[in-house]
């Protein structure tokens, strides 16, 4: 039976714990240092998934947890916020625990929990009934993702891809999702200009979109019309955690573009919102922008 969700998210969610530091770097040579640690439920999947349910659209989650307290808490949590969880499968090795050390300016070093990863596999015909009848897919890259992406194609789904901090183009571990992409987002992080990859991306296929978020510079989009940068949009509260923001970008942007008929450049905008809501909170992400305060930030940009 076609189950007809407007989006269905496909990733990684475990419980993170943000390590919330007093300078920029860490001193190394001391044994011991105060800080602030919370724990909230995180990774790509995590927060993307809680991020379109904030906004009021009809989300399922397909992802891996543990058979443990944490698992229990993550599939419950997204109950809560209305995320269908009929693809939720458990991982032998137990739910992921990733940490982040995020310094005083809101930046961060990630050590992501990558145990199990290469070795799971979802049940494929579970998952082609959560997918079939939705309206589009989008794909963190964690690694048994990629057994859903002919599935998602044969079923008709528009399928968005977030690459995250790429270094190589030609990096063969994301090479299919570059394949399948139908908007593909990625960070600039690692470099100063997104300028080739974002043309190597939309020679591989030009009837796609290609974001690139630019932190602090804002965002570039390639489309087969050529590649518009956006400066970045600001709000009053300053940035404490930049956690989740590429996410945000992400749900902002798909949200508005894919379901509630903005514009390409009324899209990005609202992405953009979403994305510096979100460095506005520590372990934010149950406290995302929601569709109310969306609209309120992207009339007040608009007047």
């Amino acid at each position: 039976m076609k189950q007809g969700f407007e989006v269905v998210v496909i990733g990684a969610v475990g419980i993170d714990t943000n390590v919330y530091t007093n300078a920029n770097s860490i001193d190394f040579v001391l044994e011991a240092s105060f800080t602030e640690n919370l724990d909230y439920i995180g990774m790509a999947g995590g927060y993307s998934s809680k991020g379109f349910a904030r906004l009021g659209k009809k989300t399922a989650f397909i992802g891996f947890v543990g058979d443990d307290y944490m698992g229990r808490h993550i599939a419950s949590e997204l109950q809560a916020d209305g995320i269908d969880t009929k693809g939720v499968f458990l991982d032998p090795m137990g739910t992921k625990r990733s940490v982040n050390l995020i310094f005083r300016d809101g930046t961060r070093k990630s050590f992501y929990d990558g145990k199990g990863s290469m070795h799971l596999k979802p049940d494929l015909e579970t998952c082609r009934r959560i997918l079939s009848g939705s309206k589009f897919a989008h794909f963190n890259i964690v690694n048994w993702s990629r057994y859903l992406l002919p599935i998602a194609k044969e079923e008709g789904l528009i399928i968005s891809v977030d690459l995250q901090d790429i270094v190589d183009i030609d990096d063969t571990y994301r090479r299919d999702y570059v394949e399948f992409a139908d908007v593909l987002f990625f960070s600039c992080v690692n470099f100063d200009d997104p300028t080739p990859f974002i043309k190597t991306f939309l020679e591989k296929k030009k009837d796609r979109i290609v974001i690139s978020g630019m932190g602090k510079r804002g965002c570039a989009v390639g489309t087969k019309d050529g590649i518009t940068f956006f400066p970045v949009v600001e709000l009053q509260d300053p940035v404490v955690d930049t956690t989740g923001a590429g996410d945000s970008l992400a749900v902002g942007f798909l949200s508005s573009y894919l379901l509630d008929n903005y514009s390409l450049e009324d899209s990005i905008m609202r992405g953009q919102i979403a994305a510096r809501y979100c460095c506005t909170k520590k372990a934010s992400s149950s406290e995302l922008i929601t569709v109310e305060e969306l609209d309120q930030f992207y009339r007040s940009f608009k007047a």
